[in-house]
């Protein structure tokens, strides 16, 4: 620390400003802002979502209105323009707020409004990410990895192993958009610790991607239905070195992607039927959560959601408590989705591989299935913009991308 220029004492050169009260740059500032807020919200008639601690809802007489808070970045929505006008002054004379509009840039994320919906995109993180690596003029490849490129734990140590680092942690981030790029980031973050140049090489080949897909972005549409559906997946034995399982899962809300997920399972699976099964339970545990928001958003579907699932052996598990001799050794928790089935609160049917959508998720796939499944996920280059438009964004319009950024909070909030 130093004095501040203009408040040098030259008396007394090794003396700093001594501060009496400071909320910035504490922890517990920003658990003390948000209680301070929460309490402001909640005398108003809010009501704190117990799925998501960081999202307020309001409904009265018909009058809905949602607030998803991250410390001082504040996202309103509502069915009834006039409403959020008074409550933004009511805001205006309780804190000091900056009212920047029609959302358009949140967290990192680009929001462009469209004629048919919102188009969500990190183009310009993507480009910083490129500019740090020194990849700009790198030339553009089609896939992120080839079906034969693998990860191993095998190989010359990185010489520069920070570097590594800060470009896998970057490209977690630029996932929140890039559905595509979950399983190659998921590899490439499995070894962080020791990092070898082929690790690196392979990294460079995921930027090159980027490089060719720099503006694209998930698009979400105004759904003619509210369906909610999934689609389950795992690669049994992937992981060379361990021989654990690769499972991945994504989740539509009226043809609309507002969840997705890669990762290894914890334990290494005996069959490729048990690993399907556990790739079906970590889908349902997120399908039940989203239902309970969107229980709490006065959005929930008429209908119980479908998961799909291309493992006829693991649909027989999870329908008929006959094989429960073949599956002894399964942990219990993961017999849940049989119980969901069984009270109608989840369908699950069987789906071809190649309309498995969540494939993606679990290997390298070649150019043109990685291209068809690319496109079922909604990911596009950026749509025409609009100009202007309505302050007012209709609760159909981005109950989407509300539940995308939900999702995404809440994964910053876990780590």
């Amino acid at each position: 620390m130093e004095q501040p220029p203009g408040f040098q004492d030259p008396n007394r050169p090794n003396h700093v400003c001594k501060l009496n009260r400071a909320i910035y740059g504490l922890k517990q500032a920003p658990r003390a802002w948000f209680q301070r807020l929460s309490s402001f919200l909640i005398t108003l008639g809010f009501q704190c979502s117990r799925a998501d601690l960081s999202l307020f809802i309001f409904n009265h007489d018909g009058t809905l209105i949602y607030i998803l808070v991250y410390v001082d970045d504040i996202i309103i929505t509502s069915n009834n323009e006039s409403f959020i006008t008074s409550f933004t002054n009511r805001l205006h004379k309780e804190f000091k707020i900056k009212d920047l509009g029609l959302l358009s840039f949140f967290l990192g994320l680009e929001v462009t409004h469209t004629k048919s919906g919102l188009f969500l995109n990190q183009s310009k993180y993507a480009y910083d990410i490129l500019s740090r690596a020194g990849l700009l003029d790198s030339k553009p490849v089609a896939t992120p990895l080839t079906p034969k490129d693998t990860f191993n734990s095998t190989g010359e140590p990185f010489h520069d192993p920070t570097l590594y680092r800060s470009l896998v942690g970057a490209l977690q981030y630029l996932t929140i958009t890039r559905p595509d790029l979950s399983y190659a980031v998921n590899q490439a973050s499995q070894y962080l610790q020791n990092p070898t140049t082929t690790h690196f090489q392979l990294v460079k080949r995921i930027l090159r991607y980027v490089k060719g897909t720099l503006s694209h972005g998930l698009t979400f549409d105004r759904p003619p239905n509210t369906v909610l559906l999934g689609f389950s997946d795992a690669d049994w034995a992937r992981c060379i070195d361990t021989r654990r399982s690769t499972y991945g899962y994504c989740i539509y809300l009226g043809g609309n992607l507002v969840s997705w997920s890669a990762k290894k399972q914890p334990t290494v699976a005996r069959s490729s039927c048990e690993s399907e099964y556990r790739a079906m339970a970590n889908t349902a545990s997120e399908i039940i959560w989203i239902t309970h928001l969107l229980r709490e958003l006065h959005a929930l579907p008429p209908g119980p959601p479908t998961l799909f699932c291309d493992n006829k052996s693991a649909l027989f598990l999870s329908q008929n408590p006959i094989s429960h001799k073949r599956a002894k050794h399964i942990d219990i928790d993961y017999h849940f989705v049989r119980e969901l089935v069984a009270a109608g609160r989840l369908h699950t049917k069987f789906i071809s591989t190649d309309q498995q959508i969540a494939d993606i998720f679990t290997k390298s796939l070649p150019k043109p299935l990685f291209e068809k499944f690319r496109t079922m996920l909604r990911l596009e280059p950026p749509p025409s913009r609009i100009d202007g438009g309505n302050r007012q964004l209709s609760i159909n319009h981005c109950l989407k991308i509300f539940l995308h950024i939900i999702t995404f909070i809440v994964d910053l909030l876990l780590l």
